[in-house]
């Protein structure tokens, strides 16, 4: 279900499982509630996962500290990698997704070319075979469903993904993708995590793990401009 990796006096991060929600759900807990009765205290969301996402989730023990990694939110200084796997050839190989999005039918979001207050990406891709590529996403914003619809408009869903691969998710044993890496700076002190263990079929193949090799570290690429 998760994983603590890491925890201080300040904040705890998870290695949340997919397919666990972040909100209490129909009487079904959520992440959060999960964590607050298996360590016996109210734990402060400060950005979240979706349902389908897997991977690390920080969370403050505290309000006072939930407002200082807020900040670092807001001010863009807490850096976020991803990984995703898509199944069909995107317009681009890497490079920018950059675009204001928009509410679209049922629960999904569609990216627009205005850029009135917009969604940035980066990513790379690398072929894994079998038609598939494996992605490095780093977003510079923090919007709905930003990632997944950022693969979407480059005509390649997330494979697994319920809402933006909806013909064909039924193919594959999750939704592919996993919040991979953390990295900030909090009272003077570095942290950098790294969640390396996440389930799949499709992650577990040797072609995909010989490609993560080269995103061991993702801080390092060479990041296209923003």
């Amino acid at each position: 279900m998760y994983s603590i990796l890491f925890q201080n006096n300040d904040f705890l991060v998870i290695n949340k499982a997919a397919g666990i929600g972040f909100h209490d759900e129909d009487g079904v807990d959520g992440i959060c509630s999960i964590v607050r009765k298996d360590i016996g205290r109210l734990v402060f969301p400060v950005h979240r996962l979706d349902k389908v996402t897997s991977g690390l989730l920080l969370l403050a023990k505290s309000s006072e500290a939930a407002a200082k990694l807020a900040k670092l939110f807001e001010l863009h200084e807490i850096q976020k990698y991803y990984l995703g796997i898509i199944d069909s050839k995107p317009k681009k190989k890497q490079g920018l997704v950059k675009g204001d999005m928009e509410r679209s039918r049922r629960s999904m979001w569609r990216l627009t070319k205005t850029l009135t207050s917009p969604a940035v990406t980066q990513f790379f891709t690398q072929s894994i075979g079998d038609g598939k590529r494996l992605v490095v996403l780093k977003p510079h914003t923090g919007k709905t469903h930003q990632l997944r619809v950022a693969l979407n408009s480059l005509g390649s869903p997330i494979c697994g993904d319920p809402l933006y691969q909806s013909a064909d998710a039924w193919k594959y044993d999750r939704a592919y993708l996993h919040a991979y890496c953390l990295q900030f700076t909090l009272d003077g002190e570095d942290f950098s995590f790294v969640a390396d263990e996440f389930s799949g079929e499709l992650f577990a193949t040797p072609a995909c793990k010989e490609a993560l090799v080269a995103y061991a570290q993702p801080e390092t690429l060479a990041w296209p401009k923003v």
